[in-house]
């Protein structure tokens, strides 16, 4: 979205004309930030003026008409914590607008343990009212193995443990769909603050553990894979992917918790083991 309640042009077409044809429902998403940009003062700049509300909700829904969405999903990041009734306040004048046209309205969550847990990621983000307002939310549970911070597992299991321990109390089991990565990171050691790790598809990460001759572990508290190996030029690296076991894993939280499903972040990195685990574990519901 803009300053002014419009919204930025994209590409879209050839991905909604695939989901349609495959009986996949297209879902639009809304950010506030940027590559380059938090968002945050542009997430002031909207919530709390109701006229850019109301513009902006326009522009989405004359948006979705044109293109064929089906669903509208607001992952608003990094929000003030000074806004988050402001960003309450939209959630639900969001759903009364979509929900008379039709449309269902979905949030992303950054992963957070508790009501009192301090951060920008988290603060504004108020779990019981999108659980309450909204048809469904997308708990962000990834990225603790980020790419400009220390090798670990991208979506540790205990962690993910923590997030819905604490998010089934307050929004409706019904309502989450758990997030899980599907991309690898190979990192430089020792790691060094600012240093970059490199993210590709799971493929590329046994390709290389064969090259290297690398024995891939795999870590029981996260359920996740890894390896280490030495480079031509002699430096070391730390790899953490998934495979079919932490996969299951995953999928496992997911009937455990009696959750609505799962969403991935993000499409475009090969996993076959992963889509060919998903079919046999789930019916996936289709448009």
């Amino acid at each position: 979205m803009k300053e002014d309640g419009s919204l930025e042009t994209v590409d879209d077409t050839p991905a909604i004309q695939a989901a349609l044809s495959n009986g996949v429902v297209p879902i639009m998403a809304i950010t506030n930030f940027s590559s380059t940009e938090a968002g945050t003062e542009l997430a002031h700049t909207i919530l709390s003026n109701s006229g850019l509300v109301e513009t902006l909700l326009t522009n989405v829904i004359e948006t979705m008409k044109r293109k064929e969405y089906r669903g509208l999903n607001i992952d608003f990041e990094s929000v003030a914590p000074r806004d988050r009734q402001f960003y309450n306040r939209f959630l639900q004048r969001a759903v009364d607008r979509l929900h008379a046209e039709g449309y269902f309205v979905s949030s992303s969550l950054a992963p957070k343990t508790s009501a009192e847990q301090e951060g920008l990621l988290v603060e504004a983000q108020d779990y019981e009212a999108h659980g309450r307002i909204l048809d469904f939310v997308v708990l962000m549970t990834y990225e603790w193995g980020y790419r400009k911070g220390p090798p670990q597992a991208i979506s540790p299991v205990n962690q993910m443990k923590r997030v819905l321990d604490y998010a089934v109390t307050v929004i409706p089991r019904n309502k989450i769909l758990l997030g899980f990565q599907i991309y690898a990171r190979d990192w430089l050691l020792p790691h060094r603050e600012g240093q970059e790790a490199e993210t590709f598809d799971m493929q590329e990460a046994i390709r290389r553990a064969v090259q290297h001759g690398a024995e891939i572990k795999y870590d029981q508290v996260t359920q996740s894979p890894y390896y280490r190996y030495v480079d031509s030029n002699g430096r070391s690296h730390e790899v953490w992917f998934e495979d079919a076991r932490s996969a299951k894993a995953k999928f496992d939280l997911v009937k455990t918790y009696n959750l609505r499903g799962l969403s991935y972040w993000v499409l475009g990195y090969p996993f076959p083991q992963n889509w060919e685990l998903l079919s046999n574990t789930f019916i996936v519901r289709k448009l």
